[in-house]
């Protein structure tokens, strides 16, 4: 019974304790500088709604040639392609029939794709064995190899044109597309080995002494373990060389064939020609940049995962 009172005196001490810090007044707090405010509302509606409206201003010129390739060539000359939102009769795929129609276009966009695609596989496959060699295969002079491909990445394009087109001309290749492929992979490799090899660096070494104690050899070990792991790094460096090739004019200019030029020379060849020829021009240049685009999105997630790779360990 003499615990009793002492129990509750300690229960009437927790008690007012407890009333004492609810009724204190809250601690002030700290103010926050211009530039937290900011930061704390970037992400509310306001920049959201600023984010959509730039992207919408960057995509104006895409929207512009895609409304004006569906107008015909008489409403183009008269008034600009946003008329087509208080006249939308004008719209028609006319221009597209006579771009099927044209042999020049359609035969050049053939000839891109035979310069683009052997190209981008080329510096992948070549830049792939190459990295992975740089990376974990023992030769000698592999550091000074490794340092002399990355001096090559400032070598511009410019410079080579007129020894390579010389060579090219010795050996019967000039004005090829096996020359424009050749050019392409060439200056495609430095910095397809240099992304690679760094890239395969980060694997883990334990993870490829386990693969050869299970009797994997070098070719085996690079089919089945880095490739999967740098699928990642792969498709980055084929979106960039693909768009690199399919967009290029200036390499295309002086080596690809004058009879089956690329799409970019042979637009250009079309102003020159036919100042006037918008039904084709227009139609053409939205496929041409449509294509690379298309591209872009299909392997859009390795894209993103191949550009963040190694930036978070």
């Amino acid at each position: 019974m003499s615990g009793a009172p002492e129990v509750n005196t300690a229960r009437i001490g927790r008690q007012k304790a407890v009333s004492r810090q609810a009724s204190a007044p809250e601690a002030p707090k700290a103010k926050q500088s211009l530039g937290a405010r900011i930061a704390a509302r970037a992400g509310g509606g306001v920049m959201r709604v600023f984010l959509i409206l730039v992207a919408l201003f960057w995509l104006m010129p895409t929207i512009g040639l895609l409304l004006s390739s569906l107008r015909g060539p008489q409403d183009i000359a008269a008034t600009g392609w946003w008329k087509v939102f208080t006249a939308p009769s004008e719209l028609t795929f006319d221009n597209y029939q006579r771009l099927l129609d044209n042999s020049t276009i359609t035969g050049s966009l053939v000839s891109t794709i035979m310069i683009t695609v052997p190209s981008t596989v080329l510096v992948v496959v070549i830049g792939s064995l190459a990295g992975y060699a740089f990376a974990w295969m023992e030769f000698p002079g592999r550091d000074w190899w490794f340092l002399l491909v990355v001096g090559l990445l400032v070598v511009p394009v410019q410079v080579a044109l007129i020894p390579v087109s010389e060579l090219f001309g010795t050996i019967g290749i000039f004005e090829t597309t096996l020359g424009v492929v050749l050019f392409h992979t060439a200056f495609g490799l430095p910095f397809a080995i240099f992304l690679l090899r760094n890239f395969f660096a980060e694997i883990p070494r334990e993870l490829l002494e386990a693969a050869r104690l299970d009797g994997a050899g070098e070719i085996r070990l690079f089919v089945r373990v880095v490739m999967p792991l740098g699928g990642p790094a792969i498709a980055s460096l084929g979106i960039f060389q693909f768009l690199w090739v399919w967009n290029d004019m200036l390499v295309a200019l002086i080596f690809a064939d004058s009879e089956s030029p690329p799409i970019t020379v042979a637009l250009q060849q079309q102003v020159r020609q036919f100042g006037n020829n918008i039904d084709v021009l227009a139609p053409g240049a939205f496929v041409s940049m449509v294509i690379p685009l298309v591209v872009f999105f299909a392997f859009q997630r390795q894209f993103v995962t191949g550009v963040m790779a190694g930036s978070v360990k």
